[in-house]
């Protein structure tokens, strides 16, 4: 009896209750978090989290794992595995995964399986905690003790009705005296060469997290404050990469912060597509690193706390 109720704790899937949250299996890497969940026929996942992304798979683990494939036009999706019960994390609540080839999957970085995107996040309560490197699920509403002044409100875009259309984030920061929008990007990630990282002369590798910022915005800085550092060689994803001393986020000051300068038509345009508004850049783990934050995305709030 002793040794089937011993065993019954690592076969009932946990959920988070007020208090409680459940921490998830997850690989911390440059501040960003990778889920590690197993499936029921023993295969370890590798998925990177990325509140800025989709819900996608490789098609061969789709295969391997003998999921079963419904084309729409060239589009095909996927269930969500089943996972073993000590090593599980949520399914999205009404989403699949799109199905993509391994070659657009070894872009996120190596011996990556998936991402899990804006729609995985959805509908619950996380806590990205980048101090004690953890990734918490949490009861609804359930929010860590904090002051109001730590909260950030969140923005999203709507239908007529009110009903949201997506679950990409627009949050708000102030940076040299200006309060402007971003984009809350978990993955935001940049790839420096080696010219890059010798010019920062940090000792950490070249894939990293990063945030992004319109030129336009680069460029009226730079002109005010030629003393912040940046970077002019070659990155994978931004033309320059400038040093911002300090930015205020949820009522704290933290820096500096990396942010990757991208043209204006990326978020003005192209990430508008899908925003309540345009934002002029997005912030991910090079700003986040600093803080444990809690993202409720029903109730529209992130609470941050410093460690």
């Amino acid at each position: 009896m002793l040794v089937a109720a011993l065993l019954s704790l690592f076969t009932t899937p946990i959920e988070p209750t007020p208090g409680h949250p459940v921490q998830l299996p997850t690989e911390y890497f440059e501040h960003r978090f990778i889920a590690t969940p197993t499936t029921v026929s023993g295969k370890k996942l590798r998925l990177f989290t990325d509140s800025a992304g989709g819900l996608i798979l490789a098609e061969d683990v789709a295969q391997q794992l003998g999921l079963t494939a419904t084309a729409d036009g060239t589009d095909k999706t996927a269930p969500f595995p089943a996972f073993r019960d000590d090593s599980s994390i949520p399914p999205p609540i009404d989403a699949t995964f799109y199905l993509v080839p391994r070659k657009t999957i070894e872009q996120m970085g190596e011996n990556m399986d998936g991402m899990l995107g804006q729609q995985w996040f959805g509908g619950r309560v996380w806590t990205f905690d980048y101090h004690r490197k953890r990734l918490l699920w949490r009861a609804p509403g359930d929010l860590p003790k904090h002051q109001p002044q730590h909260e950030a409100k969140l923005y999203f875009q709507t239908d007529a009705k009110g009903n949201r259309n997506t679950d990409f984030a627009r949050i708000e920061a102030t940076i040299d005296g200006e309060t402007l929008s971003f984009l809350l990007d978990s993955g935001a990630t940049n790839v420096l060469s080696d010219e890059a990282l010798k010019d920062i002369d940090d000792r950490r590798p070249g894939n990293r997290a990063t945030s992004f910022l319109a030129k336009s915005v680069y460029e009226r800085w730079h002109a005010k404050h030629p003393e912040w550092k940046v970077i002019t060689a070659k990155t994978m994803t931004g033309q320059l990469m400038l040093r911002v001393p300090k930015i205020t986020l949820g009522g704290f000051e933290v820096g500096p912060v990396w942010f990757s300068v991208q043209q204006d038509k990326a978020f003005h345009q192209y990430m508008a597509q899908w925003m309540d508004q345009p934002t002029e850049g997005a912030l991910g783990g090079s700003a986040f690193k600093y803080f444990r934050m809690t993202v409720d995305w029903p109730n529209a709030l992130a609470v941050f706390e410093r460690p």
